[in-house]
């Protein structure tokens, strides 16, 4: 499980290893406290059956008394077996980087530099370097809006696209280059529309994204209520669930949202606050542990692709 995105400079990062329900624990009430634009926490188990590791991200130094002291109600005199490692900014912009393999979704193809060769002479190309914004395209929630929005096209061409939490860009780049038209995208990060600035001009489509800093829809150019046809958030479970009255207000009547970012676990919470809104389950994608959905408006349900 995940909360938060990694800050963009990390300085710090606190690793404990515990049991299941320790780690989820621990996991939420960090996402909960912390700044999500300042920490991240995730957990995960190490070996089928085996211990959990649970690592949270800092972006300046944390205070480690206060970190034990609250974790301690959980796991007791575990918290004291945790362990504060420092980190260099230098290797974690490289550790970003390393093994970044190509990765397609119909005739789209998101790649580093290295793999230019590897492009086909149809592909819908899109070279990403930078790692210091989520989403590269290999994460599977990234991969599995790719995957929503290549079948979207096989029902339908949008015209208006606005991608929240845009990340490296790569959704939004995806879309602009596929329609040819000016998508809409914006991040709560400064630093995250900077480098999706710098990828959309690398990749010859800089006038085409209208880039915006704030969170949501909180700018001029998101917040038009019934104008777009296509959203992408492909961001966490709880700012989705928080995002549902006004995703649902700046989409069209016969558009569709695309929403990631969440685990299995996740999904009927976020499907419920967007079925308040007259938002159902049209489609759903699990890649690796992740789920993306496609939420269209009314009543119909078709059978979720899994």
């Amino acid at each position: 499980m995940l909360e938060g995105l990694h800050p963009n400079r990390p300085t710090h990062v606190f690793r404990i290893t515990t049991d299941g329900r320790s780690a989820r624990a621990m996991t939420d009430m960090i996402g909960e406290i912390f700044d999500p634009a300042e920490t991240a926490v995730a957990s995960f188990e190490t070996e089928d059956g085996g211990p959990w590791l649970l690592e949270a991200y800092f972006a300046s130094q944390p205070d480690e008394a206060a970190i034990r002291n609250l974790l301690r109600p959980i796991v007791g005199a575990e918290a004291d077996k945790g362990v504060f490692l420092p980190l260099e900014q230098k290797d974690w912009v490289k550790a970003s980087l390393e093994g970044l393999r190509p990765v397609r979704a119909g005739r789209i193809f998101v790649h580093g530099s290295h793999d230019r060769d590897q492009r086909r002479p149809n592909d819908i190309a899109i070279e990403i370097e930078a790692g210091l914004a989520f989403g590269t395209g290999h994460h599977g929630t990234t991969l599995g809006c790719l995957q929503a929005f290549v079948d979207e096209l096989k029902i339908r061409t949008p015209r208006h696209v606005l991608d929240v939490g845009t990340g490296t860009g790569i959704l939004a780049f995806a879309a602009a280059k596929v329609l040819k038209r000016p998508v809409v995208a914006g991040d709560i990060d400064p630093e995250a529309v900077r480098v999706a600035r710098e990828n959309a001009r690398l990749n010859g489509i800089g006038a085409w994204m209208k880039l915006y800093v704030g969170p949501g829809i909180q700018h001029e150019e998101a917040d038009r209520p019934g104008h777009f046809d296509l959203i992408f958030a492909n961001i966490l479970a709880k700012p989705l669930r928080m995002l549902a009255p006004s995703l649902a207000r700046v989409a069209s009547n016969d558009g569709a949202l695309i929403l990631s970012g969440l685990l299995a676990r996740d999904v009927p919470g976020v499907l419920s606050a967007y079925a308040h809104h007259g938002w159902y389950l049209h489609r759903r994608y699990d890649l690796e542990g992740w789920a993306a959905l496609v939420m269209k408006r009314g009543s119909a349900r078709p059978q979720p692709r899994r």
